[in-house]
């Protein structure tokens, strides 16, 4: 019995481990096959002979993307975004869910039964724009920051996980006159890392890898760095007039590589810092006892 047990276990281990190395190679492949292509030459491209490492290696990509007028300006209006963004969400968030992870609170069934309702259904996009320009935030910052604050799935992240703290912590301190605010600033938010960690992750990538919003809602001069570098891949306007058609296209491809790397390479450094919280964050609710 031992011995089946033990067996079962190891092909268990095979097909978990089997199920990972596949899943790694099928992510980070392409990723590192962009990167090649982003550094190769372009006969190396037009001949096909480019696939995990870079042949005739050339920074000739980045170096077209840089010297572009606006990237810097786009590349510094998506951080501005970014950083203010995820800051005015979680801000918001947090006063949001504190309130709602109150059992004892009258109307929280009702207001988390509206939050779940919403993020199912929406008013769609004209709604949306005709609200925000009735607000006068188009062709403002505020158009990006404000309607996208709460994100309701988010929001129930961060009840669950203010629910799952101790009710005891905070009756202690209500015992030693310690006002709600106080709790919110001294007990629950220290204990609240894990949860933050990943909510502010999930929010920096969204805003981030947000384009569509700033094609709306922004002029030209506040766009943010998805949105110029979705103009170069669609336009290749970059590429060198005077080149020839073959190497036309192998310019583009390259152009668009180093684009896909440039976009992505911010938010890949970024996680290794908030890993160890990001694990423990979306484990949120999955186990109780």
């Amino acid at each position: 019995m031992k011995s089946y047990r033990d067996r079962s276990t190891i092909l268990f281990q095979i097909l978990v481990y089997t199920v990972m190395i596949f899943t790694l190679m099928v992510t980070l492949i392409p990723l590192i096959s962009m990167a090649a292509l982003s550094l190769s030459s372009s006969k190396a491209i037009v001949n096909n002979e480019v696939f995990l490492w870079p042949k005739g290696l050339t920074f000739e990509a980045y170096r077209q993307i840089f010297t572009y007028p606006n990237f810097f300006r786009a590349y510094g209006n998506t951080i501005f975004y970014t950083f203010f963004g995820t800051a005015i969400s979680l801000l918001v968030m947090i006063f949001f869910a504190f309130p709602l992870s109150k059992p004892a609170l009258k109307g929280t069934k009702f207001v988390l039964k509206l939050v779940v309702f919403s993020m199912f259904f929406s008013g769609g996009l004209i709604p949306n724009y005709l609200l925000i320009s009735n607000l006068g935030l188009t062709n403002t910052r505020w158009a990006i920051l404000l309607p996208f604050a709460i994100n309701q799935f988010n929001l129930i992240l961060l009840i669950n996980f203010f629910k799952s703290i101790p009710i005891d912590l905070e009756e202690a301190a209500i015992i030693d006159g310690v006002n709600y605010a106080g709790i919110l600033t001294r007990i629950v938010l220290p204990l609240s890392g894990a949860a933050l960690a990943t909510v502010g992750l999930y929010t920096a990538v969204f805003f981030w890898n947000d384009w569509f919003n700033g094609l709306i809602y922004l002029k030209s001069s506040q766009f943010p760095v998805m949105l110029f570098l979705r103009n170069i891949v669609t336009g290749t306007s970059m590429v060198g007039e005077a080149a020839g058609v073959g190497d036309k296209s192998a310019i583009a491809i390259s152009i668009k590589s180093a684009v896909i790397v440039t976009s992505t390479l911010p938010i890949i450094l970024l996680y290794p810092f908030l890993q160890r919280y990001f694990v423990k964050g979306v484990m949120i609710g999955a186990v109780k006892g």
